[in-house]
């Protein structure tokens, strides 16, 4: 019966260390307008921090950081707009640069236009009835 009370113990033990860095202190503000527009911030002692503004439903642009399991210091800025979701920050991963050969296709093909065939304009068919003998 001893297993079951340590498992218990050792897990309150987690809680209790992680509740430390859920309730960290700091500080924070929220300003919100009748016209839809706010923002807000917010910080706390272990370096987590964030803040926003925005119109609602419209534009918002932020930023938060923390720190990595490693120390270092994670900050993401962004805007959403009528263009998307535009995340920007060190850690994010970027996709590898053009190949030449495939720049060099895509200049080609924004410097000469796609050819289109020629339409033959339609002619209506003139029918002829059938000739009667007889």
């Amino acid at each position: 019966h001893i297993l079951p009370q340590i498992l218990v113990s050792a897990l309150i033990a987690c809680v209790a260390a992680a509740a430390d860095d859920a309730y960290a202190t700091g500080s924070q503000f929220l300003d919100i307008q009748p016209d839809g527009q706010y923002q807000y911030r917010y910080d706390t002692s272990n370096g987590i921090s964030a803040q926003e503004s925005g119109y609602g439903g419209h534009s918002v642009s932020g930023t938060n950081s923390y720190y990595s399991p490693e120390g270092q210091l994670i900050t993401l800025n962004y805007i959403a707009d009528e263009n998307g979701y535009q995340p920007q920050g060190a850690h994010l991963p970027t996709p590898p640069p053009i190949p030449a050969a495939i720049l060099k296709s895509l200049e080609y093909i924004a410097t000469h236009p796609q050819y289109e065939e020629p339409q033959q304009a339609f002619k209506p068919v003139r029918r002829v009835p059938p000739a009667r003998f007889g």
